[in-house]
This record gives structure tokens, C-alpha cells and sequence, in this order.
């Protein structure tokens, strides 16, 4: 039975490496507390906060509970294999077997270690430089995103919308509410560049257009990431375009600016100002956080503004129609010969390949 210790060592060292890497003790910890809460008398007195708490428990759940189930199963081979009883060696090589493909395919949840990983996601998608075939770009990487989530059965809600002059749109935000959402998406942040023959040029020359994708953590409750007030600048005003009957008749529309790094968030629809506001603060929050990621910093108040001179020239993924057909991202340098498919919103390889390449 030497050797099965030995595979039971292994297993379990690596199982408790693990863990420790996606925190589960920390994890654990929260669910727990989250369960007591749940159980208090007053619980559902608040139906909003009630229904957010059993949300996070029931993704916590998801979670830990399998980690905690795997370190119960290789605890107890482990016990087990110290009695030396030859009659249970065929019985625990099996277990042992059971347990490393458990924790093959558990090993997963390693790609999403990131502080955020686990949270829903904001995308905004920006037309760039382009013109009018930019603001088509921008639409097909919306539906492109949008088939990919509803192959998923993610949950998605349009937060804000600005249709495009001719086609297309000058920009969208969404919020995107999933498993492991952010941290699948987070590699799709950037600038992404389109080369086609124009359907917008009586010529039909051939075009290169470009949309910037903005993947943010979604940070929706104030305890997360804390703002100084004194760092912000509010303004209310008028909402304009196509809305409700109190649209364009109050100052519903909200533009917040923190005013460290100049990042600024508007927006405007048929609902109240402190909702509008509340929503603003989230992106703002989101946008903080994902700015903070890239930096590498630990306070707000370290951060610079978003460089913008990245914006459009540095694009991240390349998608030529013509003269030939391809997908290449520029950072992991997978490719594919059928863009048609990734823009139907097959984006698994390529997110995958992100992921991989995000380890290394």
C-alpha cells in the first residue's frame, strides 16, 4: 500500500495548495456568516438585501462546497491507508482515483484566483476611430458578446445605450451576471480591430475600424472598494433623446467625475435621480477597481487617470475579413482561420487561451 500513500501524500498536498490559493478557508468563512445572517427572524424584512445575501451564498456555495468536499474524501483515504488492511486496498485505489479526477477538473477554479474573478462583470463597448463603420463594429461586438452570454445563461441588463448616427453604436454598457463572469471576461478588455471591405463606402474599400471593450469587476456595494466623498464632483442635469414622460422634464440625468484620476460616469434614462446616481456610482466603483488592477495599486489615491493614448492604438485582437479570413490575438497569438464563428459567439478557445496565457 506504499504506493497509494504516496499518491494520497501528493493528493493531498496539492489539494491544500490549492485552497489556499483560492482562499477557501477565507471563503468558508463568509458563507458561514452569511448562512447565520439568513437565519435571523428579521431576515426577509428587507427584501432587497435579503435576496442579494442568498445570491452570494448560493455563488459561495458553488464555490467552497466541492473544495470542502474533496478535503473531506482525501482526509478520509488518507486515515484509512494508515490501518494497512489489505482488503481495503482495491476499495481506496479506487477512491484515490475518484479523488485526482475530481480534483482535475476542480483545478479550474484556479484560473479564477483573481480578487474579482468571482464577481459579475460591466462591459462597455466604445466605437473608435472608424466612423460609421466603427459604429457598425462596435453593434456586431455586441451581438458577438450577446450570443456568447446567452450560450452561457448569463443574465444581462442594458444600463446605457447611444445609437450610432448611420448604423451601428457610438457605445453601450451592460451588466453581465454569471459564474466566474469577470474573471472570463477580463481577458476580452481592450482595443479590438476590424479589417473588412466597407458596406458604408460606395467604393467598397477596404476598411479598418476600431471599438475599445472596457471589462470592469461589478462593485456594487460601498464596503468594497470605499470612495472619498471629497473626490467627487456630481452634477445633475437634464436627460435628452427618447425616454419616459419625465424624461427631458427633471434633472434625472447624473455625471459623476472623481476627480484624482478624472474618470467621469453619466448617466441618463427614464429613472429616478438617486437610482441613476446609485448606478453611476457602481460603474464609477467598477471602473476604480478595474483601473486599480491594471496599475498595481493598493489605494485609490495612487492611481492615474486611464492612459488614452492606449486606447486606439494598442488593440489586443486583430479580425481581418479581407483579403483573408482570421482571428488573432496579439498578447497569447492564438489565431483562427474562421472569424465567422467567433463572431457568432463561439469565444471559448480564445478566452481559454487567455486564461492559460494569464498563468504563466
Amino acid at each position: 500500500m506504499d504506493e497509494q500513500r504516496k499518491q494520497a501524500s501528493e493528493l493531498q498536498a496539492d489539494i491544500a495548495k490549492a485552497t489556499a490559493q483560492l482562499s477557501i478557508a477565507d471563503l468558508s468563512q463568509q458563507l458561514e456568516q452569511l448562512q447565520v445572517a439568513s437565519q435571523q427572524p428579521e431576515f426577509w424584512d428587507d427584501s432587497p438585501k435579503a435576496q442579494d445575501i442568498m445570491k452570494q451564498i448560493s455563488k459561495l456555495e458553488a464555490r467552497v462546497t466541492p473544495w470542502q468536499g474533496l478535503q473531506a474524501s482525501i482526509g478520509e483515504v488518507s486515515e484509512l491507508l494508515t490501518l494497512n488492511d489489505p482488503a481495503l486496498q482495491t476499495e481506496l485505489t479506487a477512491q484515490l482515483t475518484a479523488i485526482a479526477g475530481a480534483f482535475s477538473t476542480l483545478k479550474e477554479d484556479l484560473k479564477f484566483s483573481g480578487p474579482y474573478d468571482g464577481h459579475d462583470t460591466i462591459l462597455s463597448i466604445y466605437a473608435g476611430a472608424g466612423g460609421t463603420d466603427a459604429q457598425d463594429w462596435a453593434q456586431m461586438l455586441l451581438r458577438m458578446y450577446s450570443r456568447f452570454f446567452e450560450k452561457n445563461g448569463w443574465k444581462v441588463a442594458t444600463v446605457d445605450e447611444s445609437a450610432g448616427d448611420e448604423a451601428g453604436i457610438k457605445s453601450i454598457t451592460l451588466e453581465v451576471e454569471g459564474s466566474f463572469v469577470y474573471g472570463k471576461l477580463k481577458g476580452e478588455h481592450g482595443v479590438h480591430r476590424l479589417v473588412r471591405l466597407s458596406p458604408f463606402n460606395s467604393d467598397n474599400l477596404r476598411q479598418t475600424s476600431f471599438a475599445k471593450v472596457e471589462i470592469m469587476p461589478k462593485i456594487d456595494k460601498p464596503d468594497d472598494l470605499e470612495i472619498d466623498e471629497k473626490d467627487l464632483k456630481i452634477d445633475v442635469y437634464r436627460s435628452g433623446g427618447k425616454g419616459g414622460q419625465s424624461v427631458n422634464t427633471t434633472d434625472s440625468a447624473v455625471r459623476i467625475t472623481h476627480l484624482p484620476t478624472g474618470l467621469t460616469v453619466a448617466i441618463q434614462n427614464e429613472r429616478s435621480q438617486l437610482q441613476n446616481r446609485e448606478t453611476a456610482m457602481t460603474i464609477l466603483r467598477s471602473r476604480l477597481a478595474q483601473l486599480q488592477l491594471e496599475q498595481h495599486k493598493e489605494a485609490l489615491s495612487e492611481l492615474k487617470g486611464p492612459s488614452q493614448s492606449a486606447e486606439w492604438g494598442n488593440q489586443i485582437r486583430s479580425y481581418v475579413l479581407h483579403p483573408y479570413k482570421q482571428v488573432k490575438d496579439l498578447r497569447t497569438r492564438y489565431e483562427t482561420s474562421d472569424p465567422d464563428n467567433v463572431l457568432d459567439g463561439n469565444l471559448d478557445e480564445l478566452i481559454n487561451a487567455y486564461l492559460e496565457y494569464d498563468l504563466q
